[in-house]
């Protein structure tokens, strides 16, 4: 796909890059931004141990199964956060300020989606430090552990909140001050879950649908397997001709000017080559561009207009 940006659209990224002050380094592109969260500086005086673990598979967003060194096996569910279900059907109940109705469940299960493939991104495969909570339980309900999950030195629980993907779990843990404060930003900001406090709204327009940033093998030689998935969720069509997507290092895929989407349709953004569609277009990219470890999409119409952005 032949890669553009109109006059607007280039002065609209050349401010915002600007508008940067300090430039770092992380993403797969030329010139990235990092926004990766940072935990508070948590005092050692609550953990009561830790143990070195792998991470061998995913459930959802909040629960996880590791592997000892020893070769043995467990389930952790990660203290203090609860995401959206996504093998079950939600209850908006138990997120503040989320109707109880049947756009609520369906916002809520899909942000529980997005949890999911959050954690699946940052942790499935990843050698990974548990650490329990002098002040909460070793386990939980149904046996299983019960931990924070520190990924490169951060609080992946943390993370979960302060992003908005998870709400606290109303249960006693050292740290829920800090859990507690990091929702209440969260949810003034409206990410995340919390967007479903106006579902009409999160389920209305157009959407950033489906990240999968990390292909099969290896990324570089897999890049039509890297993508982003865009939906028309208006009751009627959608003209996307000439919008932009971009990565938090502002590399552009273009729509072409014909793409038009009906209602529920969607079109997969590819990072290598193709011939575009009404279903898929290519950014002729030759190296990955969306992070495993998170990154930010975001679409500006053919005017050079926000759209929508969603993180992972």
């Amino acid at each position: 796909m032949r890669l553009h940006t109109n006059a607007l659209t280039t002065l609209i990224v050349a401010l915002l890059v600007a508008s940067v002050a300090v430039p770092a380094s992380g993403a797969l592109g030329t010139q990235s931004i990092d926004n990766s969260p940072q935990s508070p500086d948590f005092s050692t005086q609550s953990i009561s141990g830790s143990v070195e673990v792998t991470v061998i598979d995913v459930t959802d967003g909040d629960t996880i199964d590791v592997r000892y060194d020893n070769g043995s096996t467990d389930t952790v569910r990660l203290l203090g956060v609860d995401t959206p279900e996504v093998h079950t059907e939600n209850t908006p109940g138990e997120f503040e300020g989320i109707p109880s109705t049947s756009d609520g469940e369906t916002c809520l299960g899909y942000e529980g989606e997005v949890s999911s493939a959050v954690a699946k991104s940052r942790l499935l495969g990843e050698r990974v430090t548990l650490k329990f909570d002098s002040e909460a339980d070793r386990r939980g309900y149904y046996g299983r552990l019960l931990a924070y999950v520190y990924l490169d030195g951060e609080n992946f629980n943390y993370q979960l909140i302060e992003n908005g993907h998870a709400r606290v779990y109303d249960s006693t843990f050292s740290q829920s001050d800090s859990f507690y404060s990091a929702e209440s930003d969260a949810q003034n900001a409206g990410v995340g879950v919390w967007a479903c406090t106006s579902p009409s709204s999160e389920l209305g327009g157009i959407s950033i649908e489906k990240f999968n940033p990390d292909p099969a093998g290896y990324d570089s030689s897999n890049l039509n397997d890297e993508f982003v998935v865009v939906q028309n969720r208006n009751t009627g069509s959608a003209d996307l001709g000439g919008y932009t997507l971009y990565d938090d290092a502002w590399n552009s895929f273009a729509f072409p000017s014909s793409l038009s989407l009906d209602s529920g349709e969607t079109v997969t953004v590819h990072t290598g080559s193709g011939s575009d569609s009404s279903a898929h277009v290519y950014g002729d990219y030759e190296s990955p561009i969306w992070n495993n470890d998170g990154d930010t999409a975001t679409l500006y119409d053919d005017g050079g207009d926000y759209v929508v952005s969603r993180s992972y």
